[in-house]
């Protein structure tokens, strides 16, 4: 009987544990705005994405960045509501001159909305000026083709 128990109970857990690690992570990868010509590099669950050519920085949740532009908006913390779909971001410039909040929402097409609720506008370098993106963007993963 304590046989029939004891793997019932180590059965229950496997359940568990292979439930809870397969859950969907929505907020990883790459997501692109080509209206822009901006996208984000993110993984919102843990600080585990290096920002190309700047190392010294060390593993982030993710940054924005525009091909053109060797500058990148840096998320700095993440805080999660509506079931895990919308994440609340606090973002900065890379020279820690600016900073935002803003929100990243799932849509229920798979497309991601970009916020900005307060602080700095985001500016991005374009054809040498300041381009200063708009409060709201629509960001897709990009197909393969």
């Amino acid at each position: 009987m304590k046989g029939i128990i004891g793997n019932v109970l180590i059965m229950l857990l496997l359940l568990v544990s292979s439930a809870t690690w397969a859950q969907e992570r929505y907020f990883c990868g790459k997501v692109y705005n080509s209206e822009y010509g901006v996208w984000l590099d993110i993984n919102l669950y843990e600080e585990t994405v290096d920002i190309p050519g700047q190392d010294v920085l060390g593993k982030v949740f993710g940054y924005l960045k525009k091909a053109t532009d060797s500058r990148v908006w840096i998320i700095m913390s993440v805080k999660f509501s509506d079931n895990d779909k919308k994440a609340t971001l606090e973002m900065v410039n890379d020279y820690g001159s600016e900073e935002l909040v803003a929100t990243l929402t799932l849509g229920s097409d798979g497309s991601y909305t970009l916020k900005q609720e307060e602080g700095s506008a985001i500016k991005v370098a374009d054809k040498g000026k300041w381009l200063k993106l708009p409060k709201v963007m629509v960001f897709r993963k990009q197909t393969k083709q």
